[in-house]
């Protein structure tokens, strides 16, 4: 299943979304590798890759499900050439609409204005969540992740609705 995603005028050609085969599972762990992002858990079942009119991978993304009952918006990459271009927001919206809420997530501080524009909003420490994230937020903290970034780990949530600014899921 493919389908042409709108794009700036920047781009050179079309760029289409189509999910993952299991040829693509070493472009998606290099991706992911290459953004030193959570290597962990990349099933290519799972993932939407952003491909360019050659085939080539531009960026991917998944929503990965959890023990607890949570699903996660995670993985999401775009190659550094392609970037500020749409194809990070036509693989979120992609995903947002195919998974539906509640969709939870875990990113470096310094990304919560990106998300926010999705209609995602930062949970607190103290609020209720799906165990899953209590314990990557305590691992975090313990470890000291980010620190040295002078950023923080955020969890954040989308309950549904109309992502602010973007075209309705």
């Amino acid at each position: 299943m493919t389908s042409p995603i709108r794009m700036g005028s920047s781009v050179a050609g079309p760029v289409r979304l189509r999910l993952a085969t299991r040829e693509d599972q070493a472009i998606i762990h290099r991706l992911v590798h290459q953004a030193n992002i959570n290597p962990l858990d990349l099933d290519w079942q799972r993932f939407l890759l952003a491909v360019d009119e050659a085939g080539a991978a531009l960026g991917c993304g998944q929503v990965k499900p959890h023990r607890d009952g949570s699903r996660e918006l995670s993985s999401i990459v775009v190659i550094e050439s392609w970037r500020r271009r749409g194809v990070a927001r036509a693989v979120i919206e992609r995903l947002m609409a195919e998974a539906g809420p509640p969709l939870w997530l875990t990113c470096r501080s310094g990304l919560v204005p990106l998300y926010v524009r999705f209609g995602f909003r930062t949970v607190e420490a103290e609020e209720p969540q799906p165990a899953y994230f209590r314990r990557v937020r305590r691992l975090a903290a313990a470890f000291g992740m980010l620190a040295g970034r002078g950023e923080s780990l955020a969890v954040m949530v989308w309950e549904g609705g109309k992502a602010p600014g973007h075209s309705a899921l």
